[in-house]
């Protein structure tokens, strides 16, 4: 039986129209439904019915008719969008090292942005001493002067200066590891699907998990934080979840948590997807319960309280001296406590972040020592071994949700504006 139990706006998948839809239930089963007077009908699930979808979502308005009506092709922020800026993507290359089968930006064969322009981009983004910006491409660590980029962010005023990468540069070249640690790089994003060198030449075209070791262990040892991102695929890695956080957790403090995306469907693969290739936030909840068990405590992974609740989750931790996670919040109710970006940004860059050594060890005592039953003891570890679960689902034109897209807080910035992250990836799905 079909139940309509939401109603909102998305794009047609072919024209990319806006277009009205529904939140229809299918007993437990949510998908997201809309009909393009052109292109004809579309759906595609959004909920498995793992979790109690209105518990997990919360106490959300929906979207008023009328509301937003340019949104989301003349974004760049309007009045209407309920979130600021947590992380601003900038691309610095269009080229890469690898050819994806799953890429969101879509980039590969393009050319260097110039120097002069990303310099004044960083200036025009920046509000100093508050910006967490995020070096993109592509990969930008193809770049030679990315540290001299790095070096121009932090002298734009940016706080935090973050990069999204694929570790290849990272593993091979330790002395430009050291040049943008010493340029002021604050953390790493590193793509990493698995423990599997099968996974990596199924959705990266060639064995990665040795190179993504080393690169660890180079940033390591410049003291740059990093935090692994794997790509979750139906059918090729949905299995490797629980070994992802065993080995973040194994390699800590040097791996500073794992952030989950689960596939979405744009970029390099413009084709309409089927609801089995798609990967819901509910399915990696009870995944982690399931591959990772008492590992990941029960109720420490909350919904978004930045973005939208449906976007991604959290769950905040200390790494003890026998590798099990000890939750810092649990059983948190969702209801409508609302984090700022601002608040967000900091809570991530404090948890990213590796202190100076003298930092983390500030009494004399060495990490292996701390003792959380202590008041010092507690704030030590929390500042050397710090360890986050998170997860963003990313949108693709098959499963856009206006309600979402305007509390995004990942914001891209090109043509002198800030874009939600989906709404400036999006592409037809023809």
């Amino acid at each position: 039986m079909r139940t309509i139990i939401r109603r909102t706006y998305s794009v047609c998948p072919v024209c990319l129209k806006r277009i009205p839809a529904v939140h229809a239930a299918y007993g437990k089963t949510v998908c997201l439904e809309k009909t393009c007077p052109q292109h004809g009908q579309f759906s595609a699930v959004i909920w498995r019915g793992l979790r109690d979808l209105d518990a997990w979502r919360g106490n959300l308005p929906e979207i008023a008719e009328g509301e937003n009506e340019n949104c989301p092709h003349a974004c760049g922020l309007c009045p209407e969008h309920r979130q600021g800026s947590c992380c601003v993507l900038l691309e610095v290359t269009k080229r890469c090292n690898l050819n994806c089968a799953f890429c969101f930006a879509g980039g590969g064969n393009g050319e260097d942005i110039p120097f002069a322009t990303v310099r004044r981009h960083l200036h025009d983004l920046a509000d100093p001493g508050k910006t967490l910006v995020q070096l993109s491409g592509g990969e930008p660590t193809v770049r030679d002067d990315l540290p001299r980029i790095v070096a121009a962010a932090k002298e734009a005023g940016c706080r935090y200066v973050q990069l999204n990468t694929n570790g290849i540069r990272l593993a091979g070249d330790r002395e430009y590891v050291r040049d943008l640690a010493a340029a002021g790089l604050s953390f790493v994003f590193m793509q990493f699907d698995g423990t599997d060198d099968n996974i990596y030449r199924t959705l990266r075209g060639r064995s990665l998990f040795s190179i993504k070791k080393q690169a660890i262990e180079n940033c390591a040892q410049y003291n740059l934080g990093v935090t692994l991102v794997p790509t979750i695929v139906p059918h090729v890695n949905t299995a490797e979840i629980g070994n992802i956080i065993r080995f973040a957790v194994g390699h800590s403090p040097a791996v500073r948590g794992v952030h989950f995306q689960p596939v979405s469907y744009f970029g390099r693969f413009p084709s309409l997807p089927s609801d089995s290739s798609r990967f819901t936030l509910d399915e990696l909840l009870a995944a982690i319960e399931e591959q990772a068990g008492t590992l990941v405590p029960g109720n420490s992974l909350q919904p978004s309280r930045c973005d939208h609740s449906l976007c991604g989750f959290h769950g905040d931790y200390l790494v003890m001296q026998d590798q099990t996670l000890y939750p810092l919040h649990k059983n948190r109710s969702n209801c409508c406590e609302t984090v700022t970006a601002e608040q967000n940004r900091a809570f991530v860059a404090r948890r990213w972040q590796r202190p100076e050594p003298e930092e983390a060890t500030a009494s004399g005592t060495s990490r292996a020592e701390d003792d959380i039953e202590t008041l010092e003891g507690f704030l030590r570890r929390v500042r050397s071994h710090s360890f986050t679960v998170t997860a963003m689902a990313f949108q693709d034109a098959g499963n856009l949700d206006l309600e979402r897209l305007r509390s995004c807080s990942l914001h891209v910035f090109a043509g002198g504006r800030f874009i939600p992250f989906c709404a400036y990836y999006l592409t037809k799905q023809v």
